[in-house]
């Protein structure tokens, strides 16, 4: 979900695992040169998917940690493959938790329908994530630290 922490854990993660870190997020606005609004503005939220698993498909990198977008989970194809290349971490959240830490939701680049709200994305999302998640952490109330501490704990014992 947007506003979970990815871009800010991961990095972090990353560190202290010593692997390199990933955000497709950045590595698609790279690639296109765009911003994902733009994309999402000019050719919809499909077209965001598209070119999101498009990515996700093309990473081969093993002993990363990769911070997906958030849409990932709509790509059995591209979760897969992810699963191939190590565990997957559900970093999980409330939508109350959701909702204070997002303000921009509108212009945030969501590969989203125009009339979704945050708790519609939410609720349609959970059992992807569910789904396809090897570990899951639980974020609420805990700082980005905290997480990571729980992330390192939780796959040390996978």
């Amino acid at each position: 979900m947007p506003g979970a922490g990815k871009s800010t854990v991961g990095p972090i993660l990353a560190r202290h695992t010593h692997r390199a870190f990933l955000d497709c997020d950045a590595l698609l606005r790279q690639r296109q040169g765009r911003d994902l609004q733009d994309i999402v503005d000019a050719q919809g939220h499909l077209a965001l998917r598209a070119l999101e698993e498009r990515l996700l498909l093309d990473i081969s990198e093993r002993e990363h940690v990769i911070a997906t977008g958030g849409s990932a989970v709509y790509s059995e194809k591209a979760m897969r493959h992810l699963k191939t290349l190590g565990q997957v971490v559900w970093l999980r959240l409330g939508l109350d938790e959701l909702t204070r830490r997002i303000d921009n939701f509108g212009q945030r680049g969501l590969a989203k329908r125009p009339e979704q709200t945050l708790a519609d994305l939410y609720e349609e999302r959970q059992p992807l994530y569910r789904r396809y998640a090897d570990i899951v952490v639980d974020c609420d109330g805990i700082t980005p630290e905290e997480t990571v501490r729980a992330c390192l704990q939780a796959l040390a014992m996978k």
